[in-house]
This record gives C-alpha cells, sequence and structure tokens, in this order.
C-alpha cells in the first residue's frame, strides 16, 4: 500500500482509524456513474450519489485518501486563497457571488457530514488563524476582514496581544479569526467519508488505476490496468494534483502546477505547553511568502508544515528549519524533536481558483484548489451529485465550465517552488 510510505502520509497514517475493506476491481460491472479518485471529491460524490439513488463506483489508483487528501495540514477554511472580492472580479456577477457563498458554507457541509455519519477524525470547529508577518501582513488581512464582513461572514481581525493569547506566541502582529473554520484529521475523514459511501451502497475498488476510456455510444467504457471494466452514463475524474500523466485525460495533468508543502509533527506536548499553545485548538497559517502553518492533533502534538519537498537534500534542509523556527516561535519547545514527517503536492492554478471542466460527453472534473480542498472537495463532489440526480442544471453549477488549459513553464515553475524553499529555509535556519 502507498500509504506505507512514512514520508506519504506520516501521522495521519499512523493514527487514523483503518480504512474500510476495499479491493481492486475484477470482472466487470455496470453503474450509473464511474468516480475516478479516492479522495474528497470523489468520495462526496459517491456518497451523495449513493445516497440519492445512483450506482457508484470509485477506481482508485492507490489507497483511499492517497494524495493530498491524506496528507494535507487538516484545515476546514471556507472560502478560497484568494480575497472574496476577486471571485465575482474573475468568475463574473453570476458564479462570482455564487461560489463565494457555497464555499462559504464549505465547513458546515463538512462537520454536518461528520456528524450525521459520525465520522471519527478528531473535529474540532475551534475556527482557524490566519497570523499576519509584520504590518503589510496585518493590512492585508484588515482587508480581507472587511471583504468577509461586508458578507456577513463571522470572522474577527485580532491586535497583536489577542493573537498571542490564541497562537501560544508573540511573533506576528495580528491575526484573521474565521469561526466557520475548524480542523480534522484528513485521512481519518476521508476514510470515513469511504465508509459513509458503502453503507449508502456505493462500490469502492483501490489498487484500479484506469489505463483506458471508451465511448460505446450510449454510455463509456473505462478499463483499469488489470483488464477490469465498468459501464456507467456518467465519469467524473477527480483526481486533482495526483492526475496520472499521459493518463486518460492528460488535459488536468498539464493544466495544474504541482506545489510541494511538508509536514513535521512532535510528540505530544505537555498539559502546560498545550494551555499556552493554540489552547482553544484553532488551527493557523501565517502570510509570509514562504508560509508555515500549525495546528494540534487529537494526541496534543504539534503539526508544523511549510512549502518544500522532504527528498534529497531538501529533507535535512526542510527539518533543520523546522526545529529552528519552531523553537523561535515557541521557546518552550526548544528541545523537542519530530517524530513524524511527511509531504505531498498541492495543485494550483493561475488564478487560485478551481476549475470545472467537461471533458467529454457527460464527463466532468473539479480541479485546482489551490491548497484548500477539505472543503472545497467535499462540496463540489456534491454539486456533481446533484447534478447527475437532476437536482442542478450545468447553469446552476457553482464554476463555468472551461476547457483544460496547459499551465505555461510548468516543470520551471514546480522546480523553482521546490528549489525556492529548500533555499528560503536554508538561509532563514543560519540567520
Amino acid at each position: 500500500m502507498a500509504e506505507r510510505d512514512p514520508r506519504s502520509h506520516g501521522l495521519w497514517a499512523a493514527s487514523a482509524p483503518p480504512a474500510p475493506e476495499a479491493s481492486p476491481l475484477q470482472g466487470h460491472a455496470t453503474v450509473d456513474v464511474a468516480i475516478v479518485g479516492a479522495g474528497y471529491t470523489g468520495l462526496s460524490a459517491a456518497l451523495h450519489l449513493a445516497e440519492g439513488g445512483a450506482s457508484a463506483l470509485v477506481l482508485e489508483a492507490h489507497d483511499i485518501g492517497f494524495g493530498g487528501s491524506g496528507s494535507n495540514v487538516g484545515l476546514v477554511n471556507a472560502g478560497m486563497w484568494v480575497m472574496p472580492a476577486a471571485l465575482p472580479e474573475r468568475l463574473g456577477p453570476v458564479h462570482g457571488p455564487r461560489l463565494l457563498e457555497r464555499l462559504g458554507d464549505g465547513p458546515s457541509v463538512v462537520f454536518d457530514l461528520i456528524e450525521r455519519h459520525g465520522i471519527a477524525c478528531e473535529a474540532v470547529r475551534q475556527g482557524t488563524l490566519h497570523c499576519a508577518v509584520g504590518a503589510s501582513g496585518f493590512r492585508g488581512l484588515g482587508e480581507r476582514a472587511r471583504q468577509w464582513q461586508a458578507l456577513g461572514a463571522p470572522v474577527d481581525l485580532l491586535d497583536a496581544d489577542a493573537a498571542a493569547r490564541l497562537t501560544g506566541t508573540t511573533a506576528y502582529r495580528g491575526a484573521l479569526l474565521d469561526r466557520r473554520a475548524g480542523t480534522l484529521q484528513p485521512l481519518a475523514y476521508a476514510r470515513g467519508l469511504a465508509r459513509a459511501a458503502q453503507a449508502a451502497g456505493a462500490a469502492l475498488h483501490t489498487q484500479s488505476p484506469v489505463a483506458a476510456v471508451g465511448d460505446e455510444g450510449s454510455h463509456w467504457r473505462l478499463t483499469t490496468a488489470h483488464g477490469a471494466t465498468v459501464d456507467a452514463r456518467w465519469v467524473l475524474v477527480a483526481t486533482n494534483a495526483y492526475s496520472a500523466s499521459g493518463g486518460p485525460w492528460p488535459g488536468l495533468d498539464e493544466e495544474l502546477v504541482r506545489f510541494p508543502y511538508f509536514n513535521l509533527a512532535t510528540r505530544p506536548l505537555s498539559e502546560h505547553q498545550r494551555a499556552t499553545i493554540l489552547p482553544q485548538r484553532q488551527g493557523a497559517w501565517d502570510t509570509a511568502t514562504v508560509l508555515s502553518s500549525f495546528r494540534l492533533d487529537a494526541a496534543g502534538r504539534l503539526v508544523f508544515g511549510s512549502v518544500g519537498a522532504l527528498r534529497g537534500a531538501g529533507r535535512a534542509i526542510h527539518r533543520d528549519w523546522g526545529r529552528r523556527a519552531l523553537a523561535r516561535l515557541f521557546p518552550s519547545l526548544r528541545a523537542i524533536d519530530f517524530d513524524h514527517e511527511w509531504y505531498g503536492h498541492i495543485g494550483m492554478t493561475r488564478d487560485a481558483l478551481p476549475r470545472l471542466h467537461r471533458l467529454a460527453r457527460n464527463t466532468w472534473s473539479f480541479s485546482g484548489y489551490n491548497g484548500r480542498g477539505i472543503a472545497p472537495g467535499t462540496v463540489f463532489g456534491r454539486e456533481f451529485a446533484r447534478l447527475v440526480l437532476g437536482q442542478c442544471s450545468e447553469a446552476g453549477m457553482a464554476l463555468p465550465v472551461t476547457a483544460p488549459r496547459a499551465a505555461p513553464l510548468r516543470a520551471a515553475r514546480e522546480a523553482f517552488y521546490e528549489l525556492g524553499a529548500r533555499a528560503v529555509h536554508l538561509a532563514q535556519a543560519r540567520g
């Protein structure tokens, strides 16, 4: 199993409940909907389709939650990375406000599913903290707060003292507290969605990469690398940053720039440390160009992350930077070491907004979550299910339909992100 690589899913694989039983597809199956990818989007779609009475089958090339869904920080945020006002500006007066509304409500969709299905994933809805690095970072958060408050969102701009009380460090000029948001154990959430989808009647098959797709006129035939086949009237491709290069839908892989992000997890903190560091259990990240994030898990481990890949020389550089950066933020952790380390990739688009593509007749994809996959993936999976079930038309979707476009200088940009983060962290560790 791919998740046995300790740097693939790290702490999350070590602490998540077991995945539900799923085996490679064998022989032939016929369903209403074939879903490619067992991450948040695909699993949410399978769950909502099955609950709506449609037959759904998920094909996953690796394991449930493989990729970003099992390796991210676990922050359940509202909206997207860009400022709220950017959505109407870039998507127009119909889709912009619609996407704002649906993704603003995204954390509620996630936490409601967790409660309704009894998903054990360390869910904590105490908000998240976007922490200001310097005066310019604080001004940017002030504008973000103004835009969200104008839409009625429960967000508060905190001064330095208030931010210090909630984070446990005096390093920040202030912070934006978004009360809609929260944290969870990301791999446990993916596995819980999978279990709920199976209970509703969806079929899940792991170790079943799709090798070919054929148009049979009335339906599509998907063939796995091992020769098993699925006939389906509808297809959802939900592979995002882990789309196979040269696979049946190559445009999806070429559109996204893969942005590396790693996490390091300490041993459980002492009772005193937990009382002072993130005492209310918010998840946090900062406004630095090479940003960092931190949050606690249910056992009191501090999960500390930043841009970069834990491979080659980067592994030692990022670990050394992590120790020093953590000690600067929280002097009581100066002697602490990391018990887990892992990294993955984020799918980035040119404008930091997600994409909805109609790849062929009745064949759709969502991608480009830009570091905000948990809530948007869950929402977009439900969105696709509503389209198939006739509860929503194409015109009523949250995103406009676009064609995949290859990202310019993709390989160079990916190398720049990885090597640039390595250089920044090396300089900061020596400074």
